[in-house]
């Protein structure tokens, strides 16, 4: 498993921390290479923006459906996926290792991400030895979006994600109706830090957003 997963990245960019994006990611500034960011063999820089939406999107603006099911490994960056499509069941099994961008990185940069594709009895032994909070949340495609709408705890939580190519791209994304913040500078709606929230934490987390749970 061990030359699949990048290493970490040694280099920062600047001292200063990423700001609140409600208006869009930040302004260019240095290159992914030059804050320590180094796509291998295996990992490849993910650049994304994040949005808060208002509402569940309308039955026929969604082309996919898929439930998820993610477990953030305890004293790692390595998580567990189960993905299964809700039309035909079928199921696919990731290990991935996300390396955040260090703090001045600029734009949508989140950082480097490595996939490892699993069987379903690879995964199930892994799962059994591997603890830490789970994640679950239906994902609904959207295009050019995929917009997650989780469960329990985090119930009436709607957030869209874009995946982008090149910085270009992600600079010049409109976001979408419904939006009613970007939250790719806010760490607090990652899915690691999602994990390990409870109502009360998320309750007064969107409310910094004027979102009031029902």
């Amino acid at each position: 498993m061990g030359e699949h997963l990048a290493p970490a990245p040694t280099a920062a960019c600047g001292s200063a921390a990423r700001g609140q994006a409600a208006s869009g990611p930040e302004a260019p500034g240095p290159g992914p290479a030059a804050c320590g960011l180094t796509e291998g063999k295996y990992a490849r820089i993910e650049r994304e923006r994040r949005f808060l939406l208002d509402r569940v999107p309308a039955p026929g603006s969604v082309t996919a459906a898929r439930r998820i099911t993610d477990r953030y490994v305890d004293g790692t960056r390595l998580r567990l996926r189960r993905v299964e499509r809700l039309d035909t069941g079928e199921c696919t099994y990731k290990l991935t290792q996300k390396l955040p961008a260090p703090p001045g990185t600029p734009g949508a940069v989140q950082g480097l991400i490595t996939n490892l594709y699993l069987s379903e009895e690879e995964y199930a032994r892994l799962l059994a030895a591997l603890p830490g909070p789970e994640l679950t949340k239906t994902r609904l495609g959207v295009p050019p979006l995929g917009v997650d709408v989780f469960e329990g705890p985090l119930l009436g939580l709607v957030l869209a994600e874009a995946e982008f190519e090149n910085a270009e791209d992600a600079e010049t994304f409109v976001p979408p109706p419904g939006c009613i913040a970007e939250l790719t500078a806010d760490q607090h709606f990652t899915g690691g830090h999602l994990a390990r929230t409870d109502r009360e934490e998320l309750r007064e987390g969107l409310a910094e957003y004027g979102v009031a749970l029902p």
